[in-house]
């Protein structure tokens, strides 16, 4: 918009070329629309809840995937708490990648290997039982 002030003459004038008109919405509406660009609710509503719900499955899938992992750990025995060894989908399916994985963990931290003893530690059974003749024991003097 322009306006044209006359020094001599104390009129404004306005020159408002049909160009330069700004377009305004009128009554009713909100402003330009593109119709391609406009879906209805019903459509809207089904698109969030399918995102909602996909959602929902891949935080229940990474859940699962940690949980298997941290089992997985676990039934090695090799370590106090399985959950010490951060969770890596790749280390899920190459149970050697796993081990050598816990292996490098534990040789940079032993003090998070597992403290059950394993293997024979001088107690229990020997596995040694059968028919035992304390007659012969006394003939033998012992």
């Amino acid at each position: 918009m322009s306006e044209n002030i006359n020094p001599t003459d104390d009129t404004v004038t306005d020159e408002t070329t049909d160009e330069q008109t700004p377009e305004t919405p009128q009554e009713g509406q909100d402003g330009p629309q593109n119709d391609a660009e406009t879906f209805p609710l019903a459509y809207v509503q089904k698109l969030r809840t399918e995102a909602a719900e996909a959602r929902v499955k891949a935080k229940r899938a990474d859940d699962l995937a940690a949980s298997l992992f941290t089992e997985r750990v676990r039934a090695t025995g090799r370590m106090a708490d399985p959950t010490d060894l951060p969770f890596n989908a790749g280390l899920l399916d190459d149970p050697d990648a796993l081990t050598t994985a816990i292996d490098t963990l534990l040789a940079s931290k032993p003090h998070l290997a597992s403290r059950t003893p394993r293997g024979n530690v001088g107690q229990g059974s020997t596995g040694a039982s059968g028919d035992v003749d304390l007659a012969a024991l006394l003939r033998a003097g012992a």
